[in-house]
């Protein structure tokens, strides 16, 4: 659908599922699954790390920003997928959709960044473990995290006043069921160039990020591989599996989707949006069960709590 006269745009369209739009009454109910696991998995590692002192640990530290950005990510899209799915309302207002695409980028910033800085910790714990707690004080993961936030609203900061300077006037179908920058920026009938220039360097960014987090690990192999004792080799890479797989949870999809976009030819839109949807649902909602999976100090605690709300319930009956 688009507007056939010049006049400038009042509303965005975004799309569900194409071809199942019969059925978004049925696919909402995984998704909020999904939304309300995410939402109560995060929560619950901000939780459980604000309350143990045990955890008050640089690498808890920045699960507990992880959990954060990852909350972020999931509130900033949840509005505009439910619209959709539960009451088929496509339209949003083009502030509403430069609004959100700010927060969905800057969180998805905020995301590479931590995961990141979670590799140096990981690095550091394995290279250094005797200047480990000397090297990573409270103070300067309160100030690296402070870093990384005030990085994340810079860099995305320019895009919805890039986006509002632009003119609307005769496309208004968006590509997903919430805005993106590069999706929007489509739309333009005016020239785009600045937009897509900015969007490239903030792609690079976050390229930049994955290529770091590669090389600390290609570091920690290093330092593994020369550890003597194969037990301690094993231990020491156990520690870094809970990382590696939120790594790749995180990354995959949008390596997938920018593969998708430029090199394929005939890619199917059903394909594009959903892995354009994994991208914003997969990462809040896995990276909790994967870190309560993984790390037993985390498994432990959350165990611990379950077991003692469940103990005082039967105690009150």
């Amino acid at each position: 659908m688009s507007v056939l006269n010049n006049s400038e745009v009042q509303l965005f369209l975004l799309i569900g599922i194409p071809g199942l739009e019969h059925a978004h009454i049925r696919i909402s109910i995984p998704i909020c699954l999904m939304y309300l696991v995410a939402i109560m998995g995060n929560s619950t590692i901000l939780f459980i790390i604000k309350t143990e002192p045990s955890l008050h640990e640089p690498m808890y530290y920045f699960l507990a920003m992880l959990a954060i950005s990852d909350l972020g990510l999931s509130f900033s899209s949840l509005p505009t997928m439910l619209r959709i799915f539960l009451f088929n309302t496509t339209e949003i207002s083009p502030n509403a959709c430069f609004a959100q695409e700010f927060f969905i980028h800057g969180f998805t910033v905020m995301d590479s960044s931590v995961l990141l800085v979670m590799s140096l910790d990981r690095f550091l714990a394995i290279h250094y473990p005797l200047r480990y707690s000397s090297l990573l004080t409270s103070n300067r993961v309160a100030k690296m995290g402070l870093t990384l936030a005030i990085k994340s609203i810079l860099l995305v900061l320019p895009f919805p006043f890039t986006l509002k300077r632009l003119k609307y006037c005769q496309k208004n179908l968006l590509s997903h069921s919430y805005c993106l920058h590069q999706d929007t920026m489509k739309l333009a009938c005016s020239d785009n160039k600045i937009n897509v220039i900015y969007g490239f360097f903030v792609a690079l960014c976050t390229m930049l990020d994955l290529a770091l987090i590669v090389l600390s690990y290609m570091l920690i192999l290093k330092t593994v591989l020369s550890i003597a004792s194969l037990a301690e080799r094993l231990k020491a890479l156990n520690t870094c599996v809970s990382h590696i797989c939120a790594v790749l949870i995180f990354y995959v999809p949008i390596i997938a989707l920018a593969v998708m976009h430029r090199f394929a030819k005939y890619k199917s839109p059903l394909v594009v949006i959903l892995i354009a949807d994994t991208f914003l649902l997969l990462p809040p909602l896995m990276n909790p069960i994967v870190y309560c999976v993984k790390t037993r100090q985390i498994r432990e605690k959350v165990l611990g709590k379950l077991f003692n709300i469940c103990r005082r319930q039967e105690l009150e009956y």
